[in-house]
C-alpha cells in the first residue's frame, strides 16, 4: 500500500517522526557539545586539549566523509540512520559508565569525540538524502526551517539548563542524556513508514572501484555546479572561523567574560546563539519567496564576518550574549540556506555523496583546521586575541562570494550550472 504525504508538514505523521528524531538527537548533542569540552578542560586544564575536542568533532569528515556519502546513496537510508544512532548511543554511554567506575581519562573522551562523529558521517549522508525524498523538493526549505526552528529552540533552552546542571553534576554524567537521545532517535526513525530512498535497482555490485567512482561523481557535480561550488567554498571559510571560535569559547567564558564553566550566566552566553539560529530558521522560508539562495548568501555573509570579529571584543558577558545572538542569526542563515539549496538542486542519487563532499570541504577541513589554529592562537596570545584573528579570516569568504558566480546567479544573469 502506498502512503501519501499530507499537504501540510505538521499533518504528516512520517515527517513528525523525522522531526522528533532530529529534535531528540539535537537535544542530546547540545548537552554533549557543552559538557564534552568542559569535561576535558576540567580534567586537563589545557586550552589546546579543550580545542582538540572541537577539532575531533569535525575531523572524521576528512577520514570517512566521502565514503560515508557514497555508501549512504547505495544503502537503505532508514537502516543507516537507525544503525548509526544505535552505535552512537553505546559510544556516548561509555563515558558516564567509565566515570562511574573511576577509570575515565582524557584519552577516552577524545576517542569518543572522534568516533561518534565518524559514525555520524554515515547518519548525515543518509539524512541529507532522506529529507527531499520524504517531503519532496518543493518543501525542502520549509522542512529544514521546521527542523532548524526546533534546533534553535533547543539551543535556546538547553545551554542555560546545562549550565545549571554542570554546577551540580559532573559533565561526564550529563552525557547519559545524549546516549538516551540517540536511542530515542533510532526508535523514531525506525517508525517512519514511507521510503527514504528511491529504488536502487540496476546498480553494479559494491566494490572499492565502484565506490571510488561514485565518490568521483559526487565531487564532479559539486565542482561543476557554480552555486553549490561557491557556497561550499564560502561555507568552508565561515566554518574555519566558527571552528576557531568554538574551540575557545569555554576558555573565553572562563578567563575573559569571567562567567566560569557552569551556572546560569555561562548557559545564557552559550544559549543566545540559539535565539539567533531561531530567527534565521523562521526567516529563511519567507526570504526565499523574495530572494534567491545566492542573494541570501551574499548579504548574510558580511554580517556574519563582522560579528565574528566584534563578538570576542565584547567588554561584558551581557554584550557578548547580544553579539552572539546577532552573529548566530547571520551564521545559521548562511548554513541553512546552503543546505536547502544543495538538497533542492542535487539529483536524488547523488544527494548523500554531494552533501558529504561539501561537508568534508566546508566543515571537515574548515572547522577542523580552524579549531586547531584557534587553539594554537588562543594559547599563544590569549582567547580573545585568538578569536579576533580567527574572525578576520571570514572576510576572505566575503570577498570570494562577491567576486564569484553568485553575483550573476543572484541577478539572474547566469545559469546555475557553469
Amino acid at each position: 500500500m502506498t502512503v501519501v504525504a499530507a499537504d501540510r508538514l505538521r499533518d504528516d505523521p512520517d515527517f513528525r517522526r523525522y522531526w522528533l528524531a532530529r529534535a531528540l538527537s539535537v537535544t542530546g548533542s547540545m548537552v554533549t557539545a557543552i559538557a564534552l569540552p568542559v569535561l576535558v578542560y576540567r580534567l586537563s586544564g589545557s586550552t589546546v586539549l579543550t580545542a582538540v575536542v572541537t577539532a575531533l568533532e569535525s575531523a572524521p569528515y576528512l577520514v570517512a566523509g566521502l565514503f560515508a556519502g557514497a555508501l549512504a546513496d547505495r544503502w537503505n537510508r532508514r537502516r543507516v540512520m537507525v544503525a548509526a544512532d544505535t552505535v552512537n548511543a553505546v559510544l556516548v554511554g561509555s563515558v558516564p559508565v567509565a566515570h562511574l567506575l573511576g577509570v575515565l581519562t582524557v584519552a577516552h573522551v577524545l576517542v569518543v569525540a572522534f568516533t561518534v562523529q565518524a559514525v555520524y558521517t554515515f547518519f548525515d549522508g543518509a539524512n541529507f538524502g532522506a529529507l527531499p525524498v520524504l517531503v519532496g523538493r518543493a518543501r525542502v526549505a520549509q522542512a529544514n526551517s521546521a527542523v532548524w526552528t526546533a534546533s534553535s529552540l533547543i539551543e535556546l533552552f538547553v545551554p542555560p539548563l546545562t549550565g545549571l546542571l554542570l554546577a551540580a553534576l559532573d559533565p561526564a554524567s550529563l552525557l547519559t542524556l545524549d546516549a538516551l537521545s540517540f536511542a530515542a532517535s533510532a526508535f523514531a526513525v525506525r517508525g517512519i513508514v514511507r521510503a527514504l530512498s528511491e529504488t536502487r535497482d540496476g546498480r553494479p555490485p559494491l566494490r572499492l572501484k565502484v565506490v571510488l567512482r561514485d565518490i568521483g561523481d559526487g565531487i564532479n557535480y559539486l565542482v561543476h555546479h557554480a552555486g553549490v561550488r561557491t557556497m561550499t567554498i564560502v561555507g568552508g571559510v565561515q566554518s574555519f572561523t566558527g571552528g576557531g571560535f568554538m574551540a575557545l569559547i569555554v576558555v573565553w567564558c572562563d578567563r575573559v567574560l569571567h562567567v566560569g564553566t557552569s551556572g546560569l550566566r555561562f548557559g545564557l552566553v552559550w544559549g543566545t546563539w540559539g535565539i539567533g539560529g531561531l530567527i534565521a530558521a523562521l526567516s529563511l522560508p519567507r526570504l526565499l519567496k523574495r530572494m534567491s539562495p545566492a542573494a541570501i548568501t551574499l548579504y548574510a555573509l558580511p554580517m556574519s564576518a563582522l560579528l565574528g570579529v566584534l563578538t570576542p571584543l565584547a567588554p561584558h558577558w551581557t554584550i557578548a550574549a547580544l553579539a552572539l545572538l546577532v552573529w548566530g542569526s547571520a551564521y545559521v542563515m548562511v548554513v541553512v540556506n546552503a543546505i536547502s539549496y544543495r538538497q533542492q538542486v542535487t539529483p536524488e542519487h547523488l544527494l548523500g555523496r554531494v552533501n558529504t563532499a561539501g561537508r568534508m570541504l566546508s566543515w571537515g577541513i574548515g572547522s577542523t583546521l580552524g579549531a586547531v589554529l584557534g587553539g594554537v592562537l588562543g594559547t599563544a596570545y590569549g582567547p580573545r586575541t585568538g578569536m579576533v584573528l580567527m574572525g578576520l579570516c571570514c572576510f576572505a569568504g566575503v570577498v570570494l562570494a562577491w567576486t564569484s558566480p553568485l553575483r550573476r546567479i543572484a541577478a539572474g544573469h547566469a545559469p546555475e550550472l557553469a
